[in-house]
């Protein structure tokens, strides 16, 4: 069910200071909870991420057959199906997930029956073709409707494959590989570029066995799973928003606690760094193959300097791009964002609201087909922003906000329970007014 459109007034900041625990990662909470429903036995997970995009996936395993016990906001019980869905007496609702609808349709294809994936409008608009080919090649049947949503899967055996991906993607490489996790033989799938790498540390958390090299990661199959007891860490994706606020106020102190900082998701702490951000990483420590540890974050005195995100770093950072051109406006040399193409098929066309939205608040800004040039050394104003609905735009422009002159209204504030639903309420406790 979409969410109604509301709006949230921002005024601006004297500072950014505190300390936060954030809700828990959303990408791992996928893929936990895919496979905690999908292993033999009990798993259960702490800090669970409170989204609504995590709560489709539980949602969909409870009706493949799992049973989900709900331990308050951000505790989980699941008893897994050991192997072997019941296909559900309905279409299976991802809602706004992207995660879901393409990393499931990957634990579906191989196994017997017909499922449909439905979801939102939002997802009904992007792209599934890139999981079509790779399932089909495979030996699944795949429907869509002009390469979108809804999916139709007619499982059954499948055969392993070895599998270039065109486009990188963590979710399409995920799909491929919980389908070769049930398969006989070899599956590989190779990246030109290394995506996020938490499919295969949480397999092998749950027992499977994977082997990897420079740009490939195989599984052999069938392979089970067994339940796991885990903490999930917080977000970095989340703590995007937060840092980069940071970022912005010279005197700033910020300390977040228990963040995941897998080196697949942590070049924002590089980019950050490069800027001139001071960030200081303690307490590293491994949680079921996961680095978690505690980020503090504090602004140069002189400001923020400029930076070029371009090739592999703009595929490792393409959740954080949006708040990263919403603060390049107050940096000293601005922004600027290449080899970003798949930003037009998020939620949203990110690039071209990024670029509206700025535009909207006064900034300078050029829009190129695959990304974005910030100038730096700007002066925004508070202004009505239209978030598209597009839950990360929503909290990028928030941040924008509290550097702005006057008070900004962002329209569409809601979409940020999509992953981040206590986003506002932490977002007030560290902004000094």
């Amino acid at each position: 069910m979409p969410f109604a459109v509301q709006e949230r007034l921002i005024r601006p900041a004297r500072n950014v200071y505190g300390s936060l625990r954030l809700p828990g990662d959303k990408s791992i909470s996928h893929r936990y909870a895919m496979l905690g429903a999908f292993a033999e036995g009990v798993s259960r997970f702490t800090n669970f991420s409170t989204g609504a995009d995590c709560a489709s996936t539980v949602a969909c395993m409870e009706a493949l057959g799992a049973k989900v016990e709900r331990q308050g906001g951000d505790r989980v019980g699941i008893t897994g199906v050991g192997g072997w869905v019941t296909p559900a007496e309905g279409p299976l609702d991802c809602g706004n997930s992207g995660s879901t609808m393409r990393m499931m349709s990957g634990l579906l294809a191989a196994q017997e029956g017909r499922f449909t994936l439905t979801g939102d409008a939002s997802l009904s608009r992007r792209p599934m073709e890139r999981i079509r080919q790779p399932l089909e090649a495979m030996g699944a049947r795949l429907t869509l409707t002009e390469g979108h949503a809804p999916l139709i899967i007619e499982g059954g055996a499948l055969r392993a494959i070895d599998y270039t991906t065109p486009v990188p993607s963590a979710q399409v490489k995920t799909c491929i590989l919980l389908a070769g996790l049930q398969t006989a033989g070899a599956t590989t799938v190779r990246e030109a570029v290394r995506t996020r790498d938490h499919s295969e540390l949480a397999l092998r958390a749950f027992g499977a066995k994977l082997s990897r090299t420079v740009d490939s990661v195989s599984i052999a199959g069938p392979q089970a799973l067994h339940a796991i007891e885990a903490a999930v860490p917080g977000d970095l994706s989340s703590a995007a928003f937060f840092l980069c606020a940071a970022a912005l106020f010279p005197g700033s102190g910020l300390v977040l606690d228990s963040i995941g900082l897998n080196p697949t998701r942590a070049a924002l702490l590089d980019v950050l760094t490069a800027l001139g951000a001071h960030i200081a990483v303690l307490n590293l420590e491994e949680k079921h193959a996961e680095l978690v540890g505690t980020v503090q974050v504090s602004a140069p005195a002189e400001g923020l300097g400029s930076t070029t995100i371009s090739g592999a770093f703009s595929a490792q950072l393409i959740d954080e791009l949006p708040v990263l051109a919403a603060i390049a406006p107050w940096t000293r040399g601005g922004i600027s964002i290449r080899d970003a193409k798949e930003l037009r098929v998020k939620e949203s066309d990110r690039i071209a609201l990024m670029a509206r939205n700025l535009r909207a608040m006064g900034a300078d800004v050029t829009e190129c087909e695959d990304g974005l040039d910030v100038p730096g050394g700007q002066k925004l104003h508070g202004a009505t922003i239209d978030s598209g609905g597009d839950h990360r735009i929503a909290m990028a422009f928030s941040v924008a906000a509290l550097k702005a002159d006057g008070e900004t209204l962002i329209q569409g504030a809601d979409s940020a329970a999509i992953s981040f639903p206590e986003f506002f309420e932490l977002l007030d406790l560290v902004a000094e007014r």
